[in-house]
């Protein structure tokens, strides 16, 4: 795939992040979950349970001079299935640590509107943050990985995945994709370690509880 097919297929990107999460996001950026426990110097052994085992709930952290940020859980991953699902030699471990160093975006807001009303999230409100596929690209281009698979989710079933399932832009095989998948060639763009620039690059932050829209943020 290249640069130019990806911003003209998918020209913007979503994020979904817990709500009130936006304070910490615009001072220390859209961190990948590994980068934000080592941002918050959180202990070993808390570290360890962060990013190594699944989340059944959300965790917040705390620190005295970044205050605080919460990171997602991963209900939507069932370790039985994933471990079923796991190639490569890879453990459940290997798979939280993995999509641990990545931040996540939906390429399509179908995908993004099917998260915000998931049962698992559709009761409370979340923050939506948007961009510019082309901002993002000439940004982070080389720290950008593409993937044609929900791979947060084993439900209802847990697609085989292992250390072939994120591919930079290049290696993509996006025109042997979209002859089967079509729209959901891609399905989720993700950088490593983050977008550390978000303030600057987000085109919109909004707050959406299910299906209905609240209140669009000042950024």
């Amino acid at each position: 795939m290249t640069s130019e097919q990806l911003i003209s297929a998918y020209p913007r990107l979503y994020h979904m992040a817990e709500d009130g999460s936006w304070p910490s996001i615009r001072d220390h950026g859209l961190l990948s979950t590994e980068a934000l426990v080592e941002l918050f110097e959180i202990d070993e052994t808390r570290k360890t349970q962060i990013l190594e085992r699944r989340r059944t709930r959300s965790v917040t952290l705390t620190h005295p001079v970044f205050g605080g940020a919460v990171v997602r859980d991963q209900i939507p991953m069932l370790e039985p299935q994933l471990a079923g699902a796991l190639t490569d030699g890879l453990v459940p471990a290997d798979w939280y640590l993995l999509l641990n160093r990545y931040v996540f975006f939906w390429v399509r807001e179908e995908r993004l509107q099917r998260l915000l009303n998931a049962q698992a999230y559709r009761a409370r409100p979340h923050l939506v943050l948007e961009f510019d596929t082309a901002d993002i690209v000439a940004r982070h281009a080389s720290r950008i990985r593409l993937t044609g698979m929900n791979t947060g989710n084993t439900r209802p079933r847990a697609f085989p995945r292992g250390l072939q399932t994120f591919r930079s832009i290049g290696d993509f095989p996006y025109d042997e994709r979209r002859r089967t998948a079509r729209q959901d060639a891609v399905v989720e763009l993700a950088v490593t370690g983050g977008v550390p620039d978000a303030a600057e690059l987000v085109r919109r932050v909004s707050r959406w509880h299910g299906a209905q829209h609240l209140e669009e943020m000042e950024t």
